[in-house]
Protein backbone atom coordinates (compact mmCIF):
# COMPACT_ATOMS: atom_id res chain seq x y z
CA UNK A 1 0.00 0.00 0.00
CA UNK A 2 1.39 3.42 -0.79
CA UNK A 3 2.21 6.02 1.68
CA UNK A 4 -0.60 8.93 1.24
CA UNK A 5 -0.96 12.04 3.16
CA UNK A 6 -4.34 14.37 4.26
CA UNK A 7 -5.07 18.02 4.41
CA UNK A 8 -8.31 19.67 5.48
CA UNK A 9 -8.70 23.23 5.67
CA UNK A 10 -11.97 25.63 6.78
CA UNK A 11 -13.17 27.19 3.48
CA UNK A 12 -15.26 30.69 4.16
CA UNK A 13 -17.64 30.41 1.32
CA UNK A 14 -20.79 27.64 0.89
CA UNK A 15 -20.01 24.17 -0.79
CA UNK A 16 -21.58 25.27 -4.23
CA UNK A 17 -18.89 28.66 -4.60
CA UNK A 18 -16.27 26.02 -2.92
CA UNK A 19 -17.04 23.45 -5.97
CA UNK A 20 -17.60 26.07 -9.27
CA UNK A 21 -13.75 27.38 -7.95
CA UNK A 22 -12.47 23.85 -8.27
CA UNK A 23 -14.69 22.93 -11.39
CA UNK A 24 -14.78 26.14 -13.59
CA UNK A 25 -11.85 26.59 -16.02
CA UNK A 26 -12.07 30.40 -15.70
CA UNK A 27 -11.97 30.34 -11.32
CA UNK A 28 -9.43 27.51 -11.70
CA UNK A 29 -7.14 29.42 -14.07
CA UNK A 30 -7.15 32.08 -11.62
CA UNK A 31 -6.24 30.60 -8.41
CA UNK A 32 -4.92 27.18 -9.18
CA UNK A 33 -3.08 26.42 -12.64
CA UNK A 34 -2.13 28.57 -16.08
CA UNK A 35 -4.05 25.92 -18.32
CA UNK A 36 -7.44 24.14 -17.50
CA UNK A 37 -10.24 22.22 -19.13
CA UNK A 38 -12.96 20.38 -17.38
CA UNK A 39 -15.93 18.91 -19.13
CA UNK A 40 -17.73 16.69 -16.23
CA UNK A 41 -17.97 13.73 -15.47
CA UNK A 42 -15.71 13.36 -18.56
CA UNK A 43 -12.36 15.48 -18.44
CA UNK A 44 -10.83 17.24 -15.24
CA UNK A 45 -7.04 18.92 -16.81
CA UNK A 46 -4.80 21.41 -15.63
CA UNK A 47 -1.06 22.08 -16.49
CA UNK A 48 1.67 24.63 -17.30
CA UNK A 49 4.01 26.45 -15.01
CA UNK A 50 2.59 26.16 -11.80
CA UNK A 51 1.84 22.10 -12.26
CA UNK A 52 3.98 19.58 -11.02
CA UNK A 53 4.96 17.85 -14.74
CA UNK A 54 2.58 20.42 -16.07
CA UNK A 55 4.53 20.26 -19.58
CA UNK A 56 1.05 18.37 -20.93
CA UNK A 57 -2.40 17.03 -18.95
CA UNK A 58 -1.33 14.08 -16.88
CA UNK A 59 -5.24 13.56 -14.97
CA UNK A 60 -7.52 11.23 -15.61
CA UNK A 61 -11.50 11.78 -13.92
CA UNK A 62 -12.65 8.96 -11.71
CA UNK A 63 -15.32 10.34 -9.98
CA UNK A 64 -17.00 14.29 -9.73
CA UNK A 65 -20.79 14.90 -7.85
CA UNK A 66 -21.75 17.79 -5.66
CA UNK A 67 -19.07 17.26 -3.09
CA UNK A 68 -16.64 14.78 -4.25
CA UNK A 69 -13.90 15.20 -6.82
CA UNK A 70 -11.37 12.11 -7.71
CA UNK A 71 -8.67 11.79 -10.62
CA UNK A 72 -6.02 9.82 -11.18
CA UNK A 73 -2.69 11.71 -11.98
CA UNK A 74 0.66 10.36 -13.68
CA UNK A 75 3.62 11.99 -11.72
CA UNK A 76 6.84 10.75 -12.39
CA UNK A 77 5.97 7.36 -14.29
CA UNK A 78 3.46 6.63 -11.37
CA UNK A 79 -0.33 7.08 -11.68
CA UNK A 80 -1.19 8.51 -7.98
CA UNK A 81 -4.91 9.41 -6.84
CA UNK A 82 -6.13 12.68 -5.59
CA UNK A 83 -9.42 12.86 -4.27
CA UNK A 84 -11.15 16.62 -2.70
CA UNK A 85 -14.17 15.96 -0.23
CA UNK A 86 -16.01 19.08 0.41
CA UNK A 87 -18.73 18.89 3.79
CA UNK A 88 -21.01 21.82 4.64
CA UNK A 89 -20.36 23.58 7.79
CA UNK A 90 -22.51 25.92 7.99
CA UNK A 91 -24.03 29.53 6.29
CA UNK A 92 -20.71 30.60 4.25
CA UNK A 93 -18.34 27.49 5.67
CA UNK A 94 -17.12 24.86 4.00
CA UNK A 95 -14.79 21.40 5.09
CA UNK A 96 -12.48 20.80 2.16
CA UNK A 97 -10.82 17.46 2.55
CA UNK A 98 -7.74 16.52 0.38
CA UNK A 99 -6.34 13.11 0.27
CA UNK A 100 -3.62 12.30 -2.16
CA UNK A 101 -1.67 8.84 -2.86
CA UNK A 102 1.87 7.88 -3.71
CA UNK A 103 3.51 10.82 -1.68
CA UNK A 104 6.33 9.35 0.91
CA UNK A 105 7.64 12.34 3.46
CA UNK A 106 11.50 10.45 2.85
CA UNK A 107 11.27 11.26 -0.38
CA UNK A 108 9.47 14.96 -0.42
CA UNK A 109 12.72 15.33 2.25
CA UNK A 110 15.87 13.89 -0.36
CA UNK A 111 14.29 15.28 -3.09
CA UNK A 112 14.11 12.55 -5.55
CA UNK A 113 11.35 12.90 -7.32
CA UNK A 114 8.65 15.18 -8.29
CA UNK A 115 6.04 13.74 -5.90
CA UNK A 116 7.98 14.91 -3.14
CA UNK A 117 6.42 18.28 -3.41
CA UNK A 118 2.79 17.37 -3.25
CA UNK A 119 2.30 18.18 0.34
CA UNK A 120 2.89 21.62 0.41
CA UNK A 121 2.28 22.54 -3.61
CA UNK A 122 -1.38 20.99 -2.51
CA UNK A 123 -1.22 23.43 0.83
CA UNK A 124 -0.19 26.16 -1.25
CA UNK A 125 -3.13 25.65 -3.76
CA UNK A 126 -5.43 25.16 -0.75
CA UNK A 127 -4.26 28.47 0.88
CA UNK A 128 -4.43 29.91 -2.75
CA UNK A 129 -8.13 28.98 -3.08
CA UNK A 130 -8.71 30.20 0.35
CA UNK A 131 -7.49 33.57 -0.85
CA UNK A 132 -9.55 33.49 -3.67
CA UNK A 133 -12.77 32.64 -2.21
CA UNK A 134 -11.56 35.41 0.63
CA UNK A 135 -11.42 38.03 -2.01
CA UNK A 136 -7.59 38.47 -1.03
CA UNK A 137 -4.91 38.95 -3.44
CA UNK A 138 -3.25 35.32 -4.02
CA UNK A 139 0.13 33.90 -3.20
CA UNK A 140 3.30 33.47 -5.76
CA UNK A 141 2.05 30.19 -7.57
CA UNK A 142 5.67 28.15 -7.64
CA UNK A 143 6.89 28.29 -11.27
CA UNK A 144 8.33 24.80 -11.77
CA UNK A 145 10.32 26.10 -15.07
CA UNK A 146 12.03 28.62 -13.24
CA UNK A 147 14.40 28.58 -10.52
CA UNK A 148 14.24 32.17 -9.68
CA UNK A 149 12.40 31.71 -6.05
CA UNK A 150 11.25 35.31 -4.90
CA UNK A 151 7.45 37.20 -4.67
CA UNK A 152 6.11 40.14 -2.63
CA UNK A 153 2.58 39.80 -0.55
CA UNK A 154 1.61 43.03 1.31
CA UNK A 155 -0.01 42.88 4.73
CA UNK A 156 -2.40 45.05 6.19
CA UNK A 157 -0.25 45.81 9.13
CA UNK A 158 2.33 48.04 10.13
CA UNK A 159 6.23 46.91 9.63
CA UNK A 160 6.83 46.62 13.39
CA UNK A 161 4.08 44.29 13.96
CA UNK A 162 4.55 41.89 11.12
CA UNK A 163 8.60 41.88 12.09
CA UNK A 164 8.05 40.52 15.72
CA UNK A 165 5.65 37.89 14.26
CA UNK A 166 8.27 36.86 11.87
CA UNK A 167 11.19 36.71 14.46
CA UNK A 168 9.27 35.49 17.77
CA UNK A 169 8.94 32.25 18.48
CA UNK A 170 5.77 31.85 19.96
CA UNK A 171 3.98 34.28 17.11
CA UNK A 172 5.29 32.50 14.32
CA UNK A 173 4.34 29.66 15.82
CA UNK A 174 0.86 30.46 16.00
CA UNK A 175 0.86 31.48 12.51
CA UNK A 176 2.80 28.63 10.99
CA UNK A 177 0.63 26.26 12.54
CA UNK A 178 3.92 24.09 13.93
CA UNK A 179 6.73 24.76 16.44
CA UNK A 180 9.28 27.14 15.75
CA UNK A 181 12.12 28.29 17.59
CA UNK A 182 13.41 31.84 16.84
CA UNK A 183 17.23 33.01 17.80
CA UNK A 184 16.79 36.50 16.02
CA UNK A 185 20.58 37.41 15.93
CA UNK A 186 23.34 36.82 13.56
CA UNK A 187 24.48 33.44 14.41
CA UNK A 188 21.16 32.54 16.07
CA UNK A 189 19.53 29.32 15.56
CA UNK A 190 16.06 29.23 13.46
CA UNK A 191 14.51 25.60 14.49
CA UNK A 192 11.25 24.10 12.82
CA UNK A 193 9.91 22.01 15.45
CA UNK A 194 11.27 23.69 18.03
CA UNK A 195 14.60 23.96 19.81
CA UNK A 196 13.99 20.32 20.80
CA UNK A 197 13.38 19.05 17.67
CA UNK A 198 17.50 18.51 17.40
CA UNK A 199 18.33 20.10 14.25
CA UNK A 200 18.19 23.94 13.23
CA UNK A 201 18.97 26.16 10.36
CA UNK A 202 21.05 29.38 11.26
CA UNK A 203 20.53 33.10 11.04
CA UNK A 204 22.87 34.36 9.00
CA UNK A 205 21.99 38.05 8.54
CA UNK A 206 19.45 40.26 10.67
CA UNK A 207 18.82 44.12 10.46
CA UNK A 208 16.33 44.88 13.11
CA UNK A 209 13.02 45.48 12.03
CA UNK A 210 13.93 45.44 7.99
CA UNK A 211 15.54 42.13 7.22
CA UNK A 212 16.52 38.51 8.10
CA UNK A 213 18.15 35.82 6.79
CA UNK A 214 18.46 32.00 7.29
CA UNK A 215 20.55 29.46 5.83
CA UNK A 216 18.92 25.74 5.50
CA UNK A 217 21.85 24.12 4.09
CA UNK A 218 21.14 22.37 0.91
CA UNK A 219 18.01 23.93 0.47
CA UNK A 220 19.31 27.61 0.40
CA UNK A 221 19.23 30.58 1.99
CA UNK A 222 15.83 32.19 3.05
CA UNK A 223 15.74 36.08 2.95
CA UNK A 224 12.51 38.13 4.30
CA UNK A 225 12.94 42.26 3.32
CA UNK A 226 10.03 44.17 5.10
CA UNK A 227 9.23 47.61 3.65
CA UNK A 228 6.62 50.03 5.10
CA UNK A 229 3.77 51.01 2.12
CA UNK A 230 1.05 53.36 3.34
CA UNK A 231 0.84 52.00 6.66
CA UNK A 232 0.95 48.52 5.44
CA UNK A 233 3.95 45.86 5.00
CA UNK A 234 5.24 45.34 1.79
CA UNK A 235 7.18 41.76 2.82
CA UNK A 236 9.96 40.56 -0.20
CA UNK A 237 10.82 36.62 0.63
CA UNK A 238 13.68 35.33 -1.64
CA UNK A 239 14.91 31.69 -1.56
CA UNK A 240 19.24 31.45 -2.69
CA UNK A 241 22.08 29.79 -2.75
CA UNK A 242 21.02 26.47 -3.64
CA UNK A 243 21.18 24.10 -6.59
CA UNK A 244 19.88 25.11 -9.52
CA UNK A 245 19.94 22.55 -11.19
CA UNK A 246 17.70 20.58 -8.48
CA UNK A 247 15.34 23.91 -7.35
CA UNK A 248 13.74 23.49 -3.40
CA UNK A 249 10.22 23.42 -4.75
CA UNK A 250 8.72 21.57 -1.98
CA UNK A 251 10.39 23.76 0.68
CA UNK A 252 9.80 27.14 -1.44
CA UNK A 253 5.69 26.13 -1.71
CA UNK A 254 5.42 25.31 2.13
CA UNK A 255 7.46 28.69 3.22
CA UNK A 256 5.30 30.53 1.06
CA UNK A 257 2.27 28.95 2.13
CA UNK A 258 2.85 29.54 5.50
CA UNK A 259 2.71 33.12 4.56
CA UNK A 260 -0.87 33.21 4.04
CA UNK A 261 -1.79 32.61 7.31
CA UNK A 262 0.68 35.47 8.14
CA UNK A 263 -1.25 38.01 6.21
CA UNK A 264 -4.53 36.76 8.02
CA UNK A 265 -2.98 36.61 11.28
CA UNK A 266 -2.48 40.58 10.81
CA UNK A 267 -5.54 41.28 9.27
CA UNK A 268 -8.38 39.43 10.75
CA UNK A 269 -10.00 40.62 14.06
CA UNK A 270 -10.77 37.15 15.00
CA UNK A 271 -8.22 35.02 13.24
CA UNK A 272 -8.41 31.59 13.10
CA UNK A 273 -6.33 28.72 11.09
CA UNK A 274 -7.87 27.94 8.28
CA UNK A 275 -5.92 24.62 8.90
CA UNK A 276 -8.05 21.72 10.64
CA UNK A 277 -5.56 18.92 9.69
CA UNK A 278 -2.28 17.79 8.45
CA UNK A 279 -0.96 14.35 8.46
CA UNK A 280 2.10 12.75 7.49
CA UNK A 281 2.05 9.56 5.33
CA UNK A 282 1.55 6.34 7.44
CA UNK A 283 5.65 5.11 7.68
CA UNK A 284 6.98 8.43 7.14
Amino acid sequence: MSDSLKLGAHLAAPVEAVRRALTDPAELRVWFAEHAEVELPRRYEFWGRFTPEGDAPHQRLLHADDDTLRFAWLLDGVETTSEIALTPEGPGSTLLTLTQSHFNFAEALAGTTIRGVLQTWWSLSIANLAAHLEGRPLLPKTDFTSADLRGELLIGAPVERVWQSLTDSAQASAWFGYPIGIEPWVGGRYAMGGFEAGYAAKVVDLEPGHRMSVDWGPTGISTWELAESDGKTKLTFVQSGFDEGNPPYAAWSGSVAGLSELRRYHEMADWQPIWVLEELPTGA
